[in-house]
């Protein structure tokens, strides 16, 4: 491998061997943190010779530093790692990418043994989403963290299918991202279990310094009980503020998903605000008077205006072992926000081998998430038990199953599930609900569902309130 030239413009070969030495060099750093000279000073004769600045190479500098310092670099990272299927780059773009490329991964990837500190976790956070906004998507998308809604980035909600990019090898997104977005989340739950949290939580200037995630929510409901004083207050406004953060984006979702299609069997209102002007013109034309140009109506035409309205019993049953966290939380918030619709009754259990009818609290998801007590085994019977009783219409109620449906006693609880669809009311069963699409199903499970005609919803969030449309509207 030919170390980098200066001075001329490179040919291909040199771009070739650039980009190998940037990606030679990540790959020493990831797996063996010694520095390696002469990668080391190779690397850094192609990023100065590029116009790139030396810091790029350094993994203790944060990519917030980086943009800090050079503004004009904020753009490159965005989308940076999103294959372009329209047009092939060019070999000195692809050196410069080979370069930003190396920093997101190495830093995000790269992390140490031992204790964790606040300082380092919230740096490895903003460090993991300007990763995610370098495969298009927006901070904390992939980790099913907090779904940032102002965060900077070209990527929206998601990142579309698309295809290699030139002949640069580079992987389809498509099949990158259920990969990246569960390593993305099971790094950040290391880190935080390598953080003394008590500590930190019992130190108002520390706890200031983290950021909500899903991992970092994972632990304080866990650890609640063995807080007190400042810790636990400082835990319960992490909670509240990430509570807060994901339901501002749920509570946009359903406001697009919940309408209900016009309801033509109710007659319309016959007051002027729902006049149909021009369908009243048309329907009375041939009153038309020439002579005095005038147009007599003996007709007015309102306009529909009552809606399908949801049906009135809603009931949402969660599995809270530890494996559903994520749905514990994310379904938790999504009742709280159906619960404030009009003539929507929402009720909601959670349970593990004992059940919780946490219906009282279905109005605020934070103090909803303090009575849930994460982890044990799954006996789902116990939580049919408290369902069951309240299905008092069928025909005017769904029931959504949220869980892996990895059961003690299968058989007799799928009994119970056909039963209550073959009563007429709408049963939704549910995998895994998160933030980043990943999720596992009881094959067992799934199949007896498919076969009833009932499959197994499972994946993102947005899926559920899609389907929750779909069977409300």
């Amino acid at each position: 491998m030919t170390e980098p030239t200066t001075g001329h413009t490179p040919g291909a070969d040199a771009h070739d061997n650039r980009r190998q030495v940037l990606y030679w060099r990540l790959l020493a750093r990831l797996f063996d943190r010694e520095e390696q000279a002469a990668l080391e000073s190779a690397s850094l004769a192609v990023v100065e010779d590029i116009g790139l600045p030396a810091a790029l190479l350094d993994p203790q500098v944060s990519l917030d530093s980086i943009v800090q310092r050079h503004p004009e670099l904020a753009a490159e990272f965005d989308g940076v790692m999103v294959p372009d299927a329209d047009e092939e780059r060019d070999r000195a773009a692809e050196v410069r990418r080979a370069a930003l490329v190396s920093k997101l991964l190495l830093n995000v990837y790269g992390t140490c043994p031992g204790t964790v500190y606040a300082e380092q976790l919230a740096r490895w956070q903003a460090d993991a989403g300007w990763l995610e906004r370098a495969l298009g998507c927006r901070p904390g998308d992939l980790r099913g963290g907090r779904p940032a809604a102002g965060a900077r980035g070209s990527g929206g909600a998601g990142v579309s299918p698309t295809g290699t990019g030139g002949n640069t090898g580079t992987p389809d997104l498509g099949q990158l991202i259920p990969q990246i977005g569960p390593d993305l989340a099971a790094i950040e739950a290391d880190l935080v279990k390598r953080m003394h949290l008590r500590e930190v939580l019992a130190d108002p200037a520390l706890a200031s310094r983290l950021t909500p995630s899903m991992s970092l929510i994972e632990q304080l409901l866990r650890d609640k009980d063995n807080l007190s004083g400042v810790a636990l207050a400082n835990a319960k406004a992490l909670i509240r503020r990430f509570v807060d953060e994901v339901a501002e984006v749920l509570r946009t979702q359903v406001a697009k998903a919940t309408v209900g299609e016009l309801d033509r069997s109710v007659p319309p209102k016959r007051v002027f605000r729902n006049l149909d002007l021009d369908r009243t013109i048309w329907k009375n034309l041939t009153n038309w008077s020439p002579d005095e140009e005038r147009l007599y109506v003996d007709r007015l035409y309102y306009r529909h205006t009552a809606r399908r309205t949801t049906p009135s019993r809603l009931i949402v049953v969660v599995d809270q072992s530890g494996s559903m966290v994520d749905s514990m939380v994310n379904c938790t918030i999504l009742a709280s926000i159906f619960a404030g619709l009009p003539k929507v009754d929402v009720h909601l259990i959670a349970y593990d081998t004992q059940a919780l009818d946490l219906t009282p609290w279905v109005h605020d998801p934070f103090e909803t998430l303090l009575r849930t007590n994460l982890g044990g085994g799954t006996d789902g019977r116990v939580a049919m038990a408290l369902a069951q009783p309240k299905i008092a219409e069928p025909r005017n109620t769904v029931v959504v199953w949220i869980s892996d449906f990895y059961e003690w006693e299968s058989e007799p609880l799928f009994e119970s599930m056909a039963a209550i669809h073959r009563s007429g009311a709408k049963f939704i069963p549910v995998g895994s609900v998160t933030s980043s699409g990943r999720g596992s199903v009881n094959p067992w499970f799934r199949e007896r569902f498919r076969d009833l005609g009932t499959p197994v919803i499972s994946g993102h969030i947005r899926k559920l309130v899609h389907e929750l449309k779909t069977f409300l509207a």
